[in-house]
């Protein structure tokens, strides 16, 4: 065969393998390998905790009042100083009360004197009687006039009586009326730091019909965190588990202390006004919840009324325990064994059964089955994908 045949007929089957080839990798291209979201097994703190929010309260918080009416003459104290139990506060114009006071002492020396007149009277009636009385045994008087002293002598001890009863009547006035002059002048009930003035030097107060508040009073040595707890979580909490909480000023600081109550109502039941009926049901959408309430010591006064909190109460934990993602985890076999994908050394993944503990839905305790360093499987997508092309670090990191 001619050697320019040879050649033509190399070259048209180069072409044509040159094409074959091209079609395949066109039209049909090989299996791409997957690339894997992983993320490494290593050493971790895990933590089960319900979340709820809180605001701060004072430990305890008085509103410190009048009850006496009258313009307030002097006030003792100012915003944000610490008083102690028993010190004054305010002082109230006593006038008034001083003149009650004198009224009623005047009254009650009136009837002391008018008690001595009559048991100078008593005293008289009761010679008249002896008399009368011996003279109508020796047959030397009437019985008329034994009567008539007798009587008397009645009439003067029951007047005695009388009088010794106005006497009480008298001494308990004059009791109140040191009593209400008493209260013009207000003592601090208890320890603690002035957080409001309420009403002003000068101005009056009318304690007839309320009590008007002069300071409100708080101990804040001591702060009381009220956090609110979902109905979903509250049957999970208990009095006596580990609580911590942030502030929003201090976020990098955690306050730790025990959860010291549930109160066993939401604070709605306060407020309702419904009419309940035998033959009605009323519903609500509104969201119940309850109230758990837990002190921490505030020796700095960093913490102060009415701030938020940010509550984690503990329900479980765990301290450097080989942990994974929670999101790695597959299902569960009848032997309550998890089924995880493990990346191995030729970049394939592996299903393996692992032993899992506690588990907050976003770390997973694993007690058997991988080691700190595996590379388990979180999601995969494939190759080319440059948002899912990634590894997370290891737990712990």
């Amino acid at each position: 065969m001619p050697k320019n045949k040879i050649l033509r007929y190399s070259l048209l089957a180069l072409l044509v393998l040159g094409l074959a080839i091209g079609v395949k990798l066109v039209f049909f291209p090989a299996a791409k390998k997957p690339d894997y979201v992983t993320a490494t097994a290593g050493l971790a703190d895990i933590e089960q905790a319900v979340l709820a929010s809180g605001t701060l309260q004072a430990f305890k918080q008085v509103s410190v009042g009048a009850q006496a009416s009258g313009q307030i003459k002097s006030l003792k104290v100012a915003l944000g100083d610490v008083v102690k139990k028993g010190q004054l506060v305010a002082e109230i114009d006593s006038l008034t009360q001083q003149n009650s006071l004198r009224n009623a002492q005047a009254a009650l020396a009136n009837v002391q004197a008018q008690l001595l007149f009559k048991q100078a009277t008593q005293k008289q009636a009761e010679l008249a009687f002896q008399r009368a009385q011996t003279l109508l045994a020796a047959d030397a008087g009437s019985r008329a006039d034994f009567e008539a002293a007798d009587a008397a002598l009645h009439t003067a001890r029951a007047d005695v009586s009388a009088l010794q009863a106005q006497i009480t009547q008298a001494q308990i006035a004059v009791n109140t009326a040191q009593l209400n002059l008493g209260y013009t002048q207000i003592l601090a009930p208890m320890d603690g730091v002035v957080v409001a003035l309420v009403a002003l030097e000068g101005q009056t107060v009318n304690a007839n019909q309320s009590t008007p508040t002069i300071i409100k009073l708080a101990r804040l040595d001591t702060i009381t965190v009220k956090a609110q707890i979902s109905e979903a979580d509250v049957v999970r909490v208990k009095p006596g588990q580990k609580v911590y909480f942030t502030i929003l000023g201090a976020p990098e600081k955690r306050y730790t202390t025990t959860l010291r109550t549930v109160e066993p109502a939401p604070d709605s039941i306060l407020t309702d006004t419904t009419t309940s009926s035998s033959t009605s049901t009323t519903t609500s959408a509104t969201a119940i919840y309850y109230n758990g309430l837990l002190d921490v010591p505030n020796p700095d006064g960093q913490l102060r009324i009415s701030m938020t909190a940010q509550v984690n109460i503990l329900l479980d934990e765990a301290k450097q325990v080989l942990a994974i993602p929670s999101a790695a985890l597959g299902e569960r076999d009848k032997q309550g064994r998890t089924m995880v994908r493990v990346l191995g050394p030729d970049g394939l993944a592996t299903p393996r059964a692992v032993k899992v503990g506690l588990n907050n839905n976003i770390h997973a305790q694993i007690l058997e089955g991988l080691k700190a360093g595996d590379q388990v499987v979180v999601s995969e997508a494939a190759a080319g994908d440059s948002s899912t092309r990634m590894r997370r670090p290891p737990m712990g990191m």
